[in-house]
């Protein structure tokens, strides 16, 4: 943990230059396009060999498989419209901060994912009775906390049949980038980002729960000895496309009196939002917004939010909040845990309106 006050280290200034978030004007496209889509990589980006990568399937099944690229593209293919969130956005304003990948809020992106649905590899294998998890097994190969291993997590059974689970080979429409997981990565719509294994190479299926290193890492704690709440779906956010223009030191936003269309987008892993209110003064006063339609067959991706707004010449703080269908609210201020994660506070955009 840094102290109170501590200043982003060397370690967490080499981490934010290998990792990038999105910039927050690019939320004005549905799909984000793949180069401005938030990027987590925990160790090397691995060169792998199309022609040589195999995809192995095995543990507790009637027959193991080993498939090639070719044979997974010749599949039935199916495309999932999904956001996708670092588990740690936001991780920046917790105090005391975890020393870690600093987020702020960019750490988002919604893509087009294609490829095969897990259930139909499954259901190929044959997985037998007793089956409890299926581990998924990345090429990416480090160290973390003085543990050497391959970045590996795992779903229980009912989660990995569900049928938007996907073993993706595209990322709108194209061949998954390197970055992103190439030749192909697992994409799990409404959990976090430590569960899209990227560069998948293994999927196993276990007779016991995984009780692996990733499995431990991403709980939210209280105290370092706790065993605390393992993490799996995306808690609501709702966030702002800053608007006017900025200050290209502080990133305040600049803009002249009228009326101005503020807008942005909002999601949730547990349920589809259903509503996201505005405050223009830094959380005293909230009137909700207008909510566009999401797509019908994508209830994973984001949905638009908008307001009419016209201020006075004078500075304000933006801040927006998104509740969705099972009850969950974001909050103002979320609750602490030692590893910053799921950190859903209420962004705040601060905004000066100039004199006309």
């Amino acid at each position: 943990m840094a102290e109170p006050g501590e200043a982003v280290s060397y370690e967490e200034l080499q981490l934010a230059a290998r990792n990038h978030g999105l910039p927050l004007e690019a939320m004005a496209y549905d799909l984000t396009p793949t180069g401005l889509h938030y990027l987590l990589t925990h160790y090397d980006i691995p060169v792998l060999d199309a022609a040589a990568w195999r995809l192995r399937v095995g543990g507790l099944v009637e027959h193991p498989l080993e498939i090639s690229l070719d044979e997974l593209r010749s599949m039935p293919r199916r495309t999932v419209t999904v956001t996708f969130e670092c588990a740690g956005n936001g991780r920046a304003s917790s105090e005391p901060r975890a020393q870690s990948q600093p987020w702020l809020v960019e750490a988002v992106g919604t893509a087009a994912w294609t490829g095969v649905p897990l259930t139909r590899l499954l259901e190929r294998a044959g997985v037998q009775q007793g089956a409890v998890d299926v581990v998924f097994t990345g090429a990416d190969h480090g160290v973390e906390r003085g543990v050497e291993q391959d970045y590996q997590r795992a779903l229980d059974v009912g989660a990995a049949s569900a049928e938007d689970v996907v073993v993706a080979y595209e990322m709108n429409g194209a061949a998954l980038p390197p970055q992103h997981g190439f030749p192909a990565r697992l994409v799990v719509p409404g959990w976090y980002g430590m569960a899209q294994v990227k560069w998948l190479t293994g999927i196993a299926v276990i007779a016991e729960r995984f009780d692996g290193f990733q499995h431990h890492a991403y709980r939210l704690r209280g105290d370092a000895d706790e065993a605390g709440e393992a993490l799996t779906r995306i808690e609501p956010r709702a966030l702002l496309v800053p608007p006017g223009f900025p200050d290209f030191y502080s990133r305040t936003r600049v803009l002249r009196p009228g009326p101005v269309e503020v807008q942005g987008r909002a999601w949730s892993g547990w349920a589809p939002v259903t509503g996201v209110a505005l405050s223009v003064d830094g959380g005293t006063t909230w009137a909700e917004t207008s909510l566009d339609e999401g797509p019908a067959d994508s209830p994973h991706a984001w949905r638009r939010w908008r307001a009419r707004w016209d201020p006075s010449p004078g500075e304000y703080v933006l801040c927006a909040r998104a509740h969705d269908a099972s009850g969950r609210s974001q909050p103002v201020e979320a609750s602490w845990n030692r590893g910053g994660f799921a950190n859903n506070s209420s962004q705040r955009v601060r905004v000066v309106c100039l004199p006309g």
